[in-house]
């Protein structure tokens, strides 16, 4: 499924599709990036997050800053609240 998704993530930027892939540990967060552009959002299992071979090939890896106690959001908020901000920013 790594290689699949891989070479998926390459086909989307032959396409001019901006890859930006979701992990806890990335510095830059979702909302400072330009969503506006075409993007697909990569998204890894809840357990193990993206695997190495699919990071690579994402232009950008953002995260969502988590407060208190919460450690993460499962693979279904998370990719909600990116699309809530992909929506918004489109919007304006």
């Amino acid at each position: 499924m790594d290689r699949r998704t891989a070479r998926r993530c390459d086909e989307l930027k032959e396409a001019g599709v901006w890859t930006v892939g979701l992990a806890g540990e990335a510095t830059e967060t979702y909302d400072q990036v330009d969503l506006t552009l075409p993007t697909a959002l990569v998204l890894g299992a809840e357990a193990t997050g993206l695997r190495r071979l699919v990071r690579e090939r994402c232009d950008l890896v953002v995260s969502i800053p988590m407060r208190g106690a919460v450690e993460s959001l499962n693979v279904s908020v998370a990719a909600g609240v990116v699309l809530f901000e992909a929506a918004r920013q489109r919007k304006r």
